[in-house]
């Protein structure tokens, strides 16, 4: 079978790839599950610095790893090459602590000795999304390669080009041939590797939907899972917010990749008594974002990955307003080639409307005005999902108690919520299972064993 890819910003046909036969994935399966044999048994310190290696190879091949993003997903080229250079320090995270996250530790107990041990698990496959190409794939890829594991990516269909140069990076970073390999595969591709014995874990980021199907099929080989799915961020504005910084952060927190990220600002939850001077500024900013072609560097906007995408995101948007919503600024699709969607704010919008339901996975903001912090809460809190969340008040105290009581995986206060290699990444609820980066993300994927020794006779 063979399928082709699409450049999002053009609609232009960029290249036709074959499906690996299901015979060809068994045997690249194989193949890595030889390599990992061999790599478990280095020590975590050439590990280590392997990974400083790869870093060096990604900030050499940036401009070009980050065109590759571009034309593949629509990404626009700066936010590109930022997520090639925070994919370097990601690596330069893992090589300077990973050694001490995976050290042996000492307990106490009525034995001689007793130690806990971290050994890898095997053969981990990677089920990754398009929207950030190379770093959902690292992030997974490079705490799972330094505790010992082997990896197999299955990455998602628009983004081979991004798949097979993530190969080639490890490679040329001195890493074993076939320890991390990517196969063009589909859905039966992935259940026929979940079956196997050889593979001892899975990552999936993307849909809740997916997740579901993957941690389904997972867990009836009893293996293990660590998912990162959909969002609904609330940014909540109290009314002590300094409009100034908040604004601003409030248009990067919504539009970053175009509005095409998990934990991408949602829903505008702002206080009533600056809603109308924050709608008004949150519209003239959203205003004045360049939209256009990802490749030049002046574009803010780009677009989005596919036509299901565009009109995905037009129905809910359509719908919203037939139940009230009122668009302030964009709304339509671009009148040119290219998937392109105009930066838009939503006001009016109520908690049962599509665009405040659900996930919305593109350049729409809905602002909902709330009372008090007990309904802001109340409404942050009424979702499926939990990955992230944030609060902007100049009382720091006030904000870290709303912090607390926010049902998700990671709470910002006066700050956009971001994944950071050194702070564990994850959701609850609808948004996931499990922990990616920090020495957390590091621990998901080995087996946490009790090593016990007692003296023998007298």
């Amino acid at each position: 079978m063979r399928y082709q890819t699409i450049n999002p910003a053009t609609e232009e046909i960029i290249e036709s790839y074959s499906l690996m036969p299901l015979e060809e994935v068994r045997a690249q399966l194989a193949q890595t599950e030889q390599a990992f044999g061999a790599w478990r048994q280095r020590c975590v310190t050439e590990r280590a610095a392997l990974l400083t290696a790869l870093a060096t190879v990604l900030r050499e091949n940036r401009a070009r790893y980050a065109r590759t993003i571009t034309i593949e997903m629509g990404k626009p080229i700066r936010e590109a090459r930022a997520e090639v250079e925070k994919c370097a320090w990601l690596c330069e995270v893992y090589a300077e602590h990973g050694p001490a996250w995976l050290a042996e530790q000492r307990v106490h107990a009525d034995g001689l000795r007793h130690r806990v041990v971290l050994q890898p698990l095997g053969v981990i496959l990677s089920v990754m999304p398009w929207n950030f190409p190379f770093w959902q794939v690292l992030r997974c890829a490079v705490p799972a390669l330094l505790a010992g594991n082997a990896s197999l990516l299955k990455h998602a269909r628009n983004v081979p080009q991004c798949a097979l140069a993530i190969e080639a990076a490890f490679r040329e970073a001195g890493f074993p041939e076939e320890l991390f390999r990517t196969v063009l595969t589909d859905h039966e591709g992935v259940a026929a590797l979940l079956a196997s014995d050889a593979v001892r874990g899975v990552s999936l980021t993307g849909s809740t939907a997916a997740g579901m199907r993957v941690a389904a099929a997972a867990g009836r080989e009893l293996k293990k899972v660590v998912l990162e799915l959909g969002g609904s961020d609330p940014f909540i504005v109290l009314e002590d917010a300094d409009l100034d910084v908040t604004v601003p952060q409030a248009v990067t927190g919504r539009m970053l990749n175009t509005g095409q990220s998990c934990i991408a600002a949602k829903r505008f939850l702002v206080a009533a008594p600056i809603a109308d001077e924050f709608i008004e500024r949150f519209t003239a900013e959203m205003k004045s974002l360049v939209i256009g072609d990802p490749l030049d560097e002046q574009t803010r906007v780009g677009p989005l990955v596919n036509r299901e995408a565009l009109e995905t995101l037009q129905a809910q948007l359509a719908a919203s307003v037939e139940q009230g919503a009122r668009v302030t600024v964009g709304g339509k699709r671009l009148d040119r080639p290219g998937y392109f969607f105009e930066p838009t704010v939503a006001a009016d919008v109520t908690p049962k409307m599509p665009i405040a339901r659900e996930e919305v996975f593109g350049p729409v903001a809905p602002v909902l005005v709330v009372r008090d912090d007990r309904e802001a809460l109340a409404l942050a809190n009424a979702t499926p999902f939990g990955l992230g969340g944030s609060v902007w008040t100049r009382d720091l105290e006030r904000g870290t108690r709303i912090a607390y009581e926010i049902e998700a995986g990671a709470v910002f206060v006066n700050s956009i919520v971001k994944s950071d290699p050194r702070l564990p990444f994850g959701g609850i609820k609808q948004s996931g299972l499990g922990r990616e980066l920090a020495a957390e993300g590091l621990h998901e994927f080995v087996n946490v064993k009790s090593l016990n020794v007692y003296r023998h006779g007298g």
